[in-house]
């Protein structure tokens, strides 16, 4: 009797220890969200002459993405729905999902997962990342982050999501350099607490981003080496969100462009707002 209530009390501490864990993580996530969501009140409006000079297809690119007087906000609040790949590109493993993020490119994100019995969040913001997933809420089963590369990997992420959810943060500036690549392609150049990311961003006739491609800092290889390789996705489902055409449909994942691809994440956006920013 005396072993049994020993057990229970263990187990009962380390249940409250976990509980205390994850409650952790989600005050921290909800402290990034809020530094990163900080903002101006009073931006200016797109206007057409702030891209004259830029190469083409990026020209494009912007007027077609940003409507002309449409307040620059670099800031978004993602909701969204779909699948996400938990395994191998022969056995993927797709898991419905849904999730929120902000987004705040170049200087972060939050995003928030929500798969089933998987639960917990990405995020990246000055100086720290982190992957931190949970089964069930009270077992930890993926703590990844705190090092220099998982850090370049988000800034990586970061930066190629903000060139389809939140294109103002692009329009040029410091920090940011355009360049042709051909016809219908035009590479972005990001530059941002010493940390560089180029991505690739193809566009239709009108302008519509199609396809976004970059040289990702990942492990996501049969080796786990860390190591710059293709990574990026296609973009489907426009609509129209504050001034602002933007997918509602993403696929994407490592290796793209390659025999090995693998679209682990298919999303389907519910909203975007600019205004709600709140966590």
């Amino acid at each position: 009797m005396k072993a049994a209530v020993i057990v229970l009390a263990v187990l009962l501490a380390v249940t409250a220890a976990l509980a205390l864990w994850r409650a952790s993580d989600r005050r921290i996530e909800t402290r990034v969200w809020t530094g990163l969501a900080a903002r101006s009140d009073d931006p200016a409006g797109f206007d057409a002459a702030m891209v004259a000079t830029l190469p083409e297809p990026a020209r494009r690119y912007f007027l077609y993405t940003i409507a002309p007087g449409t307040p620059l906000r670099s800031t978004a609040h993602i909701e969204m729905t779909g699948e996400i790949g938990t395994g191998t590109k022969q056995a993927p493993d797709y898991r419905p999902m849904r999730a929120r993020q902000l987004l705040a490119a170049p200087r972060g994100f939050v995003w928030q997962l929500d798969a089933g019995l998987i639960g917990g969040s990405d995020a990246m913001t000055v100086g720290n990342s982190w992957t931190r997933f949970w089964l069930a809420g009270i077992l930890p089963v993926v703590r990844a982050g705190g090092e220099s590369n998982h850090f370049r990997s988000a800034f990586g992420r970061v930066v190629a999501e903000g060139t389809f959810w939140t294109p103002a943060a692009f329009l040029p500036g410091p920090g940011i350099r355009w360049d042709p690549v051909d016809a219908d392609t035009a590479r972005v150049t990001v530059v941002h607490h010493g940390l560089e990311q180029s991505v690739e961003i193809t566009v239709a006739s009108d302008g519509q981003p199609v396809r976004v491609v970059l040289s990702r800092w990942s492990n996501a290889n049969p080796e786990k080496e860390w190591r710059l390789q293709p990574f990026g996705g296609d973009l489907a489902d426009f609509r129209e969100f504050g001034g602002y055409r933007l997918p509602t449909r993403v696929e994407g994942g490592n290796l793209i462009g390659t025999e090995d691809y693998f679209p682990f994440f298919k999303a389907r956006v519910r909203s975007i707002s600019f205004d709600d920013l709140k966590p």
